[in-house]
Parts: C-alpha cells; sequence; structure tokens
C-alpha cells in the first residue's frame, strides 16, 4: 500500500478519460437508477426535461472530480502519490461529491429529511456513480499498460536475440547462450555437438547432446552455415576460404583453432556466405 501509484494513472490522457467516462456513467445511473430521490426535483416533467435538468445537477457534482484530477495530476508530476493516499484521495471525492448533492437536496428543493441520513444515502449513491467508472477504467488501464511492458520485452527479447545464439538440447530446453561473435564452429560428435567458442580469451567447447543436422535446421536463417558433414562454421568470423588441389579450407583469426575442412556438395554454398559476410 506504500508503494507509489502506476505512472498511468495521472497521465493526462487517461485522467481525461477517466472524467468522461464518469460523467456518462453518472447520467446513465441517475436516469435508470434515479437516485437521491432526483424523479421527485421535477414533479410533473416530462421525461425528456428530466433528463436534461438530472443530467445538469450531475455534471455540475462530477466538477468536483475536474477540480480533484486537476489537482492530482499537477502534485503526481512532481511528488507521485502512494497507493494508500490515493484510496483516501478518492474517499474525499466522493464524501464533497455527496455534500454537494446533499447541499442541493436540503437548499434547492428544500427536502425536510435529517441530513445525517440524508448525507449518508448521498455517500452510498455516489460511491456506485464513482468507484464503478474508477475501477473500470483503472482495470483497463492496467491491463494496457501490461500488454505494452509485454510488448517492449518481446521487442527487447527479439533485439537480444538477434545478437545472442541460443542453443537448446534435443528436448528443447536451453542449454547455452553464448554472443555470436564468440561462437567459432560446431562439431558432431555422434548423439552430440561440440560447441567451440571463446571464452574469457580462450577457446572452450562446450557438449550438447543434439544432432548436427537439428543445429543446421534451428540456425537456417542466421550466420551459422553447414560446410561439411560434420561441421557448422560461423561465418562472423571466417576470415580465410582456401583451395588446395580438390579441398577447400575454411579459415579463422584465431590460431587456436584448426583449419575446417568443406565438403563438395557444400562447396558452392559456402563461398556465397563468404562473399555475402565479408563483404
Amino acid at each position: 500500500m506504500n508503494e507509489k501509484i502506476p505512472e498511468y494513472l495521472y497521465e493526462k490522457s487517461v485522467i481525461i478519460k477517466t472524467i468522461i467516462f464518469a460523467s456518462v456513467f453518472a447520467l446513465i445511473f441517475i436516469n435508470i437508477y434515479q437516485p437521491f430521490n432526483s424523479r421527485e426535483w421535477y414533479v410533473g416533467v416530462s421525461q425528456f426535461k428530466y433528463f436534461l435538468f438530472s443530467s445538469f445537477v450531475i455534471l455540475a457534482g462530477v466538477l468536483v472530480v475536474v477540480i480533484s484530477r486537476i489537482i492530482m495530476y499537477y502534485k503526481c508530476r512532481k511528488h507521485p502519490i502512494t497507493v494508500i493516499a490515493y484510496i483516501l484521495w478518492v474517499a474525499v471525492e466522493i464524501l464533497s461529491m455527496a455534500t454537494f448533492y446533499t447541499a442541493f437536496e436540503g437548499i434547492v428543493l428544500h427536502d425536510t429529511r435529517d441530513f445525517f441520513e440524508m448525507i449518508k444515502q448521498s455517500v452510498i449513491n455516489t460511491s456506485l456513480v464513482l468507484l464503478l467508472p474508477y475501477s473500470t477504467t483503472w482495470l483497463y488501464f492496467a491491463m494496457r499498460d501490461k500488454s505494452k511492458k509485454l510488448e517492449r520485452y518481446r521487442e527487447d527479447s527479439i533485439l537480444e536475440s538477434k545478437s545472442i545464439f541460443l542453443f537448446n538440447d534435443e528436448k528443447n530446453n536451453l542449454r547455452l547462450s553464448v554472443k555470436k561473435g564468440q561462437v567459432y564452429y560446431i562439431e558432431s560428435a555422434d548423439n552430440y555437438v561440440k560447441i567451440h567458442y571463446l571464452n574469457r580469451g580462450k577457446m572452450s567447447i562446450f557438449m550438447l547432446r543434439n544432432k548436427i543436422k537439428k543445429i543446421e535446421e534451428d540456425f537456417r536463417d542466421s550466420t551459422l552455415t553447414r560446410c561439411h558433414r560434420s561441421y557448422i562454421v560461423n561465418f562472423d568470423n571466417v576470415k580465410v576460404l582456401r583451395k588446395e588441389k580438390d579441398s577447400t579450407f575454411i579459415g579463422f583469426d584465431n590460431e587456436q583453432i584448426p583449419d575446417i575442412p568443406v565438403s563438395r556438395s557444400y562447396v558452392e554454398n559456402v563461398v556465397k556466405m563468404f562473399y555475402k559476410y565479408s563483404s
């Protein structure tokens, strides 16, 4: 309860929408439910005139909310209030609005009922008029805010995934995350693959239970490209493409890494990838 209220609650657009919704709800409420003995305000008038007169009175009471929310807007811009303070703020709005309607009944309409009876009933009716739209709008904007945060999280995850290789095992469980520039090549080892990557300036190997074919499929649209029945290389780190007699080899700029052979069936695609990522 001592936490600050969400920022969206005192955004100008949210405050305006909340006031409009509360006003519309109040107009519908008074014309259907007819609280505050409102039907007795204008005896003998048509339903349309009653709607106009009651609407004027209700909107006059809503001015309390308008003034309150303007004050809240400027206050929260400097010092956001806590949740408990917000609840108390709403309670003061209800009490102020109820006092206005009670004074209207007593002074303008000459209601002879006991003051405390009138204020009690006004508080109940005003609570319905304000709390229902307040709760609805808070829930709506909370859901919208969470949707925005989730979308931003997804966008951040996509951006992050573009700079990181995520390696899953055969059961699709994430086992290794490595920055793309740190991965050099992947080597097949029966039911496993060996991921050769740079860690603290030294080459390291991570044994991952998975097939090299599956790794090839998972990273088909990345810089990880199959060049041999037993090898996949990261063309971000390929520096040399060397042909010797009938054999082709891939070389890196790291002396710790041996040259990787290229099978004949992969030569054409390897050459394309090399020129694509070396340009």
